[in-house]
């Protein structure tokens, strides 16, 4: 288990509405160390939701991203909604 916090904030920009909606995925920053086992089992906790697939990305900014693809029988909007974001 991490000894650090692994999701730092949610991204909300127009491509990450666009892949909430299309792609059911949440776009989350994440801590540097941070492995995809790690962003699932926070996710996954979190949540109370089952995690599909997760893609992390080292962007320019410094910046991890995880790109986080919810099992269908879960919706990322509500998720979203839930934490008062949207």
């Amino acid at each position: 288990m991490a000894e650090f916090k692994v999701l730092l904030y949610p991204i909300l920009t127009e491509k990450s509405f666009g892949l909430m909606e299309k792609e059911n995925k949440l776009v989350f920053a994440v801590d540097n160390r941070a492995k995809k086992l790690d962003v699932k089992n926070e996710i996954e906790k979190a949540f109370e939701v089952k995690v599909e697939k997760i893609n992390i990305i080292n962007a320019f900014s410094k910046e991890k991203k995880a790109y986080v693809k919810l099992k269908p029988d879960f919706d990322a909007g509500k998720i979203i909604s839930d934490m008062g974001l949207m």
